[in-house]
């Protein structure tokens, strides 16, 4: 049987680029009780967690939306989503908010 040579891919949401693997990210932190999670390639998964602590995520953060809204992130996303789909070094903030 033939196989299919077509890679899967999977679309991050928060940058909207189709990639070959994916992370789960929990919207509100499991460790302060969330258990929705999203689809996200590992440089915007590192991303977040570099420029904001749990409790920023869980307590202001906790939807992609907003997520999308947060100045920190608006230049990150337009720059990322030029990008190919490969590893990307995410250098970590100096303050975290």
């Amino acid at each position: 049987m033939p196989r299919d040579s077509t890679p899967q891919t999977y679309l991050c949401a928060l940058c909207q680029r189709e990639v070959k693997q994916v992370t789960r990210h929990h919207l509100v932190p499991k460790s302060e009780g969330g258990r929705e999670t999203v689809d996200l390639c590992a440089a915007c998964h590192k991303t977040l967690h570099a420029f904001f602590t749990n409790r920023t995520l869980s307590m202001e953060l906790s939807t992609i939306e907003s997520l999308h809204r947060q100045p920190e992130l608006q230049a990150y996303l337009r720059w990322v989503r030029k990008q190919a789909d490969r590893r990307i070094t995410v250098r970590t903030k100096n303050q975290r908010r």
